[in-house]
């Protein structure tokens, strides 16, 4: 354990969407660095949030199931906390196309709740911000780094920037702590496996499972830069922790790789399943970001994060641990 995340022992620390994939790993973790971990989480049908996720924690968790946009439980829940990691949102480039206004609640209007809950009753919370790769929609050169343009496709990508502004023009203004790592491709255990709006990488695995024949949108070639989850936890372990993050941005990058490519290591580790490629649907063509690649050297550099998990490691751990709980996890309405 690196003496660094030893400095949450009896830290107290809130997690919005703490029920999701990021946010339930995340506080699992922290109970094993012995800090005092309060989630929040709506529920919202269809966007990740699952009791389960915490199971091996459930008894030593405080659990709130609010609405992060309900100000006055924001307003009570914030207080005396340490460190927020505000997992809380929303990621589908298509929901947010079919749906924008629930895209503008949840991205937008639920953050300035938090922020202005912490602004008035907790003005020296911490707060790191789960940003996305989203935000910088098609990539001018590559590797993408956090200089480049943000010019999204969809509105998903715009709310997100907002969503992060609100939180860098809190620290400016109002000097709370606040920074913001945008995620790339995140895969692995705790994922919501109902629909493949919030991450292809998780769906492929799921219908490998289930004997169906993946999809892939032509070319297939697609680059995605890949994280699994435990890289993604330490990052913003690492970034609650450092006194060098607030007001940061930074990029979060792992392992560059074609979609091809990807369902074909997936279907290697399982020993069986099938692809075929198919042209690309007109509705989605004008969302379709391209190849994506992250330069995350400034994260190397202000908090010493690299991406350590191999894809075969993740990979072999994602299959594992759905094997075992798909119950859990199956849509079988």
């Amino acid at each position: 354990m690196s003496q660094r995340l030893s400095r949450y022992k009896n830290k107290k620390v809130i997690i919005t969407g703490g029920l999701g994939f990021i946010g339930s790993t995340l506080a699992i973790k922290l109970v094993e660095l012995g800090a005092k971990v309060t989630l929040i989480d709506s529920l919202v049908p269809n966007c990740g949030g699952n009791l389960f996720n915490i199971n091996p924690v459930k008894d030593k968790v405080k659990i709130n199931i609010s609405d992060v946009r309900d100000r006055e439980s924001m307003n009570y829940l914030v207080q005396n906390q340490d460190i927020m990691f505000n997992m809380a949102g929303t990621l589908s480039h298509i929901d947010s196309m079919t749906d924008p206004f629930m895209d503008l609640q949840i991205n937008c209007v639920a953050q300035l709740s938090i922020l202005e809950a912490c602004r008035w009753h907790n003005p020296n919370i911490k707060i790191v911000w789960a940003g996305t790769r989203n935000q910088y929609g098609r990539a001018q050169y590559l590797p993408v780094d956090e200089n480049h343009p943000q010019n999204p496709t969809d509105i998903n990508g715009i709310n997100e920037i907002a969503g992060e502004q609100y939180h860098m023009l809190y620290h400016r203004i109002y000097s709370i702590k606040s920074c913001s790592l945008r995620m790339t491709n995140t895969f692995g255990p705790r994922h919501q496996m109902r629909h493949p709006r919030q991450g292809v990488l998780n769906w492929f695995i799921k219908q490998l499972i289930d004997n169906q024949k993946i999809t892939l949108y032509y070319p297939g070639t697609q680059i995605r830069d890949i994280n699994y989850i435990d890289d993604v936890v330490e990052a913003l372990l690492l970034a609650g922790i450092s006194d060098k993050s607030w007001g940061e941005a930074y990029n979060l990058g792992g392992i560059p790789m074609g979609l091809k490519d990807f369902v074909e290591l997936a279907i290697k580790i399982y020993g069986k399943g099938q692809y075929q490629i198919v042209p690309y649907p007109k509705d989605k063509q004008p969302i379709e970001i391209g190849d994506y690649t992250a330069n995350w050297k400034k994260i190397n550099s202000h908090l010493d994060w690299e991406p350590s998990t191999s894809l075969e490691v993740g990979i072999k751990q994602t299959f594992k641990y759905y094997l075992k709980n798909k119950k859990y996890y199956w849509d079988n309405s």
